[in-house]
């Protein structure tokens, strides 16, 4: 049975990331953000409070906590600031948890320990310049040599391309059996013939390392081979369900923000001789952020018990994310009408919020394709599959 009642971990957890985000992260997010740029000493920190590895088994250095707290974290850094919540979508979500669903004992300890500790971070190497929903039309290959893959192709888009040290990496390695010839690896930023490069000039994220990488004759241990060869659309797929209940998840702090601060400026903005707050559509407006904050968080501990069951959830995880995406843009947008012409100005933060929440209605899954996801579903076209491994559930058996 859900239960909607957050444990004593859970709350613990919770206050912790908030102080940590308020104290760290909130006194310098506009210098950064206006710098395109962030301190790299924050990733210590977080790997110190457990923050990278909160979610991993401990046999393998990781806290152990469950897929609930993992909201509860995303939603706390993305109330600052989103960029610290894709630290989460990438690291855990899309990288870490994709080793924990698809790797050998041996593949877990080598390469999921490090990150679970926070020793390195991890992040996730699938859209290309010509890939992006279409991510079938990877174009980037890998062939077989001996006891090595060797890789060669261009990554785009990637979140911690020019700071991350292991890349969850997707290749063709049959082009000519379509999405079925596409295989997953892990790779080191320091093998030979890998290059990064940051991108400037994002709309938002601006605090975010977004970037580039190629791979040019990228010699990777075959050992490095995550599940069979052909895997790697299903395994990239299933690290995307990772990836979206955490930005869904994120989104909750998102409206949260945008909730707090149009309040307050609401309560201290005279017009007519009253508060703003007295005119009811600025309250409609506000009540639709409120709406909006319960139904979305609703929907990500929906998609959160089922992953602490152990049960497939890629429609209830598309749902919360297309939901929570559309409302957070749309909450920032009214934070932004709400505080009329300082705004738009970065004067308030809410200008930021407003240019962040705009990233999350294209990536991981645009708009557009989670609403195909569901009527797809709703239609009875789609009918999941079992997949060769589910995620384990919590509590995880050791």
């Amino acid at each position: 049975m859900m239960d909607f009642n957050l444990t004593s971990e859970q709350k613990m957890v919770q206050d912790m990331v908030h102080r940590f985000a308020e104290q760290e992260l909130a006194p310098n997010i506009e210098e950064w953000d206006e710098a395109e740029a962030f301190d790299l000493s924050v990733f210590d920190r977080m790997a110190e409070l457990g923050l990278l590895g909160h979610c991993f088994p401990t046999k393998y250095g990781g806290g152990g906590m469950d897929y609930i707290t993992l909201a509860l974290v995303c939603e706390e850094l993305e109330r600052v600031d989103t960029s610290f919540r894709v630290v989460m979508s990438v690291h855990i979500g899309l990288c870490g948890l994709g080793i924990l669903q698809w790797g050998t004992e041996e593949q877990k300890h080598k390469h999921l320990t490090p990150l679970a500790t926070g020793e390195k971070l991890g992040t996730f190497g699938l859209t290309e310049p010509n890939a992006g929903s279409d991510a079938a039309a990877i174009e980037t290959v890998a062939e077989r040599d001996g006891d090595e893959y060797v890789l060669n192709g261009e990554k785009m888009w990637i979140s911690l391309a020019d700071t991350a040290d292991t890349f969850l990496v997707f290749a063709r390695t049959d082009p000519s059996a379509g999405h079925r010839g596409i295989s997953a690896f892990i790779v080191d930023r320091e093998m030979p013939g890998f290059e990064s490069e940051e991108i400037h000039g994002k709309m938002g994220i601006r605090a975010g390392d977004t970037g580039s990488f190629t791979l040019q004759d990228c010699r990777v241990p075959a050992e490095n081979l995550l599940g069979e060869e052909g895997e790697g659309f299903k395994i990239a797929m299933s690290c995307i369900d990772n990836g979206r209940y955490t930005v869904a998840a994120g989104t909750v702090g998102l409206i949260r923000a945008c909730l707090e601060a149009s309040t307050q400026y609401a309560m201290e903005r005279e017009t007519f001789g009253k508060p703003i707050a007295e005119h009811q559509l600025v309250q409609q407006m506000i009540a639709h952020m409120t709406r909006d904050e319960e139904i979305t968080r609703l929907l990500v501990y929906k998609a959160g018990w089922l992953k602490n069951e152990g049960v497939r959830n890629t429609r209830e995880t598309s749902l919360a994310k297309w939901y929570g995406c559309d409302a957070s843009f749309r909450a920032a947008e009214n934070a932004v009408q709400i505080h009329g012409a300082y705004g738009y100005s970065n004067e308030y933060p809410v200008e930021r919020y407003l240019r962040n929440s705009k990233g999350a209605v294209i990536y991981e899954g645009s708009a557009e394709i989670q609403t195909l996801l569901q009527a797809s579903y709703a239609l009875g076209v789609r009918k999941d599959k079992p997949v060769r491994c589910e995620l384990p559930g919590w509590p995880y058996e050791e």
